[in-house]
């Protein structure tokens, strides 16, 4: 394959390891890996890779299982050169690689509040992105001044919020779009009074999520309200509860578990597979239609082949 593809001033390697590197630690391999040196190399390889050829972007591969197969073509992979993060005002700039949790820490330190909700999300900026992440009450959307993306012919777009559709854990953007960049605003305060929310967050991780298993954040979205009342459940009810009373919490498929601490996040507690994984999280969901009428929404992404 590397015979067809254009030359570059970054990085190809090929059957990479890819699952092992992602935060669930198993599933398959990239034909090819390719790290970018920068933008334009990335746009550069956009622009003269073959047109029927697969390309598959990952970030962190912090909610992600890529499967036991492997993916087709080429996985694109950003390096230190997309992490970067710049403050000027009470805006913060951050590469599509920076953690979300480096983010809120930087602007903590610059006395930037309002971006704190970021140390509650696993993750890089690019998938936080991509999926409107949020927590503890806020939302991407809700910070976001603009964002920078290429798309699958080498094109680079200037988004706004309004411009991308963004719901609940959704944003309305083509799928060929990489995200590159964001920029949010959030508003001067003391640091010690920021970094002090920071770390009652953490403390609330700490306690209510397992976060040092082997685990990839929230498995499924929570329902809407409308689905919920339709359901004939409390228009308050989480996913969290519905999987409780489907007898989800602790459920086992191979080396997978739902979290005992929390039972809407799947675990690898040392030989699962992405099918383990994936068989897992189906056999929560058809628990849940089966029960109640609802279909659960996978938040955690599953790429590849089986």
């Amino acid at each position: 394959m590397l015979d067809n593809l254009p030359k570059v001033r970054g990085r190809y390697t090929e059957n990479a390891a890819l699952g092992a590197k992602g935060w669930f630690r198993c599933g398959g391999t990239a034909d090819v890996l390719f790290k970018p040196a920068d933008m334009d190399d990335l746009q550069h390889f956009l622009q003269n890779c073959p047109k029927d050829l697969p390309i598959h972007i990952f970030g962190a591969l912090s909610n992600s299982i890529v499967r036991d197969g492997g993916l087709r073509g080429v996985t694109i992979r950003f390096g230190r050169e997309f992490a970067d993060i710049k403050v000027e005002g009470d805006r913060v700039t951050a590469g599509a690689l920076a953690l979300d949790a480096n983010v809120a820490s930087i602007a903590a330190k610059k006395g930037i509040g309002g971006l704190e909700f970021l140390s509650g999300i696993p993750g890089s900026i690019g998938g936080a992105l991509r999926m409107n992440a949020g927590c503890y009450g806020t939302e991407i959307k809700d910070v976001l001044v603009e964002c920078q993306a290429i798309d699958g012919k080498g094109v680079l777009h200037i988004l706004k919020p309004n411009q991308m559709g963004m719901t609940y854990r959704h944003v309305d953007v083509p799928q060929d779009y990489i995200f590159l960049n964001a920029t949010f605003e959030g508003m001067q305060e003391t640091p010690d009074v920021v970094q002090t929310r920071i770390a009652e967050i953490k403390q609330k991780r700490e306690q209510a999520q397992p976060i040092r298993e082997k685990t990839g954040g929230s498995t499924f979205a929570n329902p809407s309200v409308e689905t919920l009342i339709q359901a004939g459940l409390s228009e308050d009810m989480k996913v969290w509860q519905l999987i409780d009373q489907v007898g989800g919490r602790g459920l086992k498929i191979g080396g997978a578990q739902m979290s005992e601490k929390h039972c809407n996040f799947m675990i690898n507690t040392g030989t699962s597979t992405a099918a383990d994984l994936e068989a897992l999280g189906e056999e929560i969901r058809s628990r849940v239609l089966d029960r109640f009428g609802i279909t659960l929404r996978w938040e955690i992404k599953r790429i590849g082949d089986k």
